[in-house]
């Protein structure tokens, strides 16, 4: 995707142009978030949904979370109108003819479950191919709701909805980034566009905290996937695809669905370091290199380093030697003692790729007790 990139501010407004012809993202302005290197909270992978929406009139609401960016087609039109790949209402009206525009309080809503609860670092409202029929402006809002509530339970009057994003002007035919800075956890989010209009896309970037009830009921999970509240911290090389990839739920469903290197040309190799969901103590793991049949690693090794930084020097102990790796399989491995640790690493030989690592095991007493005390001081 071309595009023309913006550093400060990260803010837009006004309408873009009319779309003239050729790629469309030519003249699609964006800039460089850094809270983009979280991970998306309202990725569909991790279980996100839009559960419901005032209006929907133009294009649906799931359209604001699919994955990749939005695509447009200035010949495709239906009963509707033009059809977009995004959420786009109907264009608001007011009372009569004698004030035929909207109030200042008109607005429509979209309520987005997260995938993962948790602490929200940033929002991208993108309003690609919105050039002139997208929001005035749009606010975001979040709560914490246990369970597994419905709309309805979401919209009572009892939910406490805090505001992430204030009420914002915005541009059309741009990502427009918002840096949140509320030190809650949450599980569902209210996006507001006002007074009507069309979103693109919408992408949450936090940090994840999961329930420690939920993991002590487990006993023993995966301490380093991401919707456990794993997260990679750093990686040799991202020239193919995101690290975070190999911590995500579930197999591999194509070769772009995992971590894969550019080619080696030195004696070096290639490795992803990350940060467990708190102090564990790990006794299997699981390394898949599945879709990736003439480019997964030849070999591969596991460390763990127990501190509380993570960092690439240190006290890393190897919990699994170099091991010879198989193209489109999936490695397990029992460990003969367990191993305690804050930080894992895995380092492939010399370079290629796997689609996902597992480590599994349980949090010891210190882990358990440091993710409940955050846990609560999270509003959990």
């Amino acid at each position: 995707m071309t595009a023309q990139q913006q550093s400060s501010p990260d803010r837009f407004t006004g309408d873009a142009n009319p779309y003239g012809g050729g790629d469309p993202y030519a003249d699609y302005r964006t800039a460089d978030f850094p809270f983009t290197r979280y991970t998306n909270l309202a990725d569909r992978q991790l279980g996100a949904g839009v559960v419901a929406a005032n209006d929907e009139f133009f294009a649906e609401r799931e359209n604001l979370l699919v994955p990749g960016d939005a695509e447009f087609d200035p010949e495709h039109f239906g009963h509707k109108g033009k059809i977009m790949d995004g959420w786009e209402t109907r264009r608001r009206r007011g009372a009569s003819a004698e004030h035929p525009w909207p109030t200042a309080e008109d607005h429509d809503w979209a309520l987005v479950r997260l995938g993962a609860p948790g602490v929200v670092r940033g929002i991208v409202v993108d309003t690609a191919h919105f050039r002139g029929n997208y929001p005035q402006a749009v606010s975001v809002e979040g709560a914490s709701v246990p369970g597994s509530p419905s709309p309805q339970e979401l919209l009572a009057d009892d939910v406490k909805w805090t505001t992430l994003v204030p009420r914002t002007a915005v541009g059309g035919h741009a990502a427009n980034g918002f840096a949140v800075s509320v030190e809650q956890r949450f599980t569902h989010l209210r996006v507001n566009q006002h007074p009507d209009g069309g979103i693109a896309r919408l992408r949450v970037h936090g940090e994840v905290v999961p329930d420690p009830e939920w993991l002590a009921a487990l006993g023993t999970f995966d301490v380093v996937a991401l919707e456990n509240g794993g997260r990679a911290e750093d990686a040799s090389n991202l020239f193919y695809s995101p690290a975070s990839n190999t911590i995500q739920p579930g197999r591999s469903r194509k070769m772009d669905d995992g971590w894969e290197t550019r080619r080696r040309r030195d004696q070096g190799h290639d490795w992803i370091r990350y940060q467990l969901v708190a102090r564990s103590e790990i006794r299997a793991i699981e390394i898949d290199t599945a879709y990736l049949k003439g480019n997964s690693a030849g070999w591969a090794s596991v460390s763990v380093k127990d501190g509380d930084g993570g960092g690439g020097d240190g006290d890393w102990t190897e919990i699994l030697p170099r091991t010879r790796l198989q193209p489109d399989t999936n490695h397990r491995f029992v460990l003969d003692t367990p191993a305690a640790g804050t930080h894992a690493r895995v380092d492939i030989f010399p370079d290629g790729g796997i689609s996902r690592l597992r480590l599994f095991g349980s949090l010891t007493e210190e882990g358990t007790a440091r993710l409940t005390a955050r846990h609560q001081e999270l509003g959990g």
